[in-house]
């Protein structure tokens, strides 16, 4: 579906709206879309879709994802944690899982930031290079 430049330019608006002190308020994207539901200006249903994906791209630059091929100590999560909390600020929630297919080593992902630093990966590119 092919959003207009009006549904857009709206959907950025109300999604500005949306944020106090710079992270999104869930209470303010609620009442927002009960409004503009209510009041179905032209092309809400483009500017809903729009708004819907900004959100989503807000929580996920807001959400990390650890993964490890053991569990990791609770003092080493407790430094990974700080270390990305300073990278990309205190509103980061953090989810530590395991994985035993990387062999070793930590997967890192926010939003669309990828660090892999995991055995699995490096012996991958290690087969690639022959």
């Amino acid at each position: 579906m092919k959003i207009s430049k009006h549904a857009r330019r709206d959907a950025r608006q109300l999604f500005r709206s949306c944020l106090v002190n710079g992270l999104l308020d869930e209470n303010r994207v609620r009442q927002a879309v009960s409004l503009i539901v209510e009041k179905k200006p032209r092309g809400y249903v483009e500017i809903l879709a729009r708004l819907h994906r900004l959100v989503q791209l807000d929580l996920e630059q807001h959400t990390a994802r650890v993964e490890s091929a053991v569990p990791l100590s609770a003092d080493f999560q407790t430094q990974v944690a700080a270390q990305l909390k300073r990278l990309y600020g205190n509103a980061l929630k953090l989810t530590f899982e395991q994985n035993a297919s990387l062999l070793g080593g930590l997967r890192i992902q926010v939003g669309s930031d990828l660090y892999d630093g995991s055995v699995k990966t490096r012996l991958e590119k290690l087969e690639q290079s022959f």
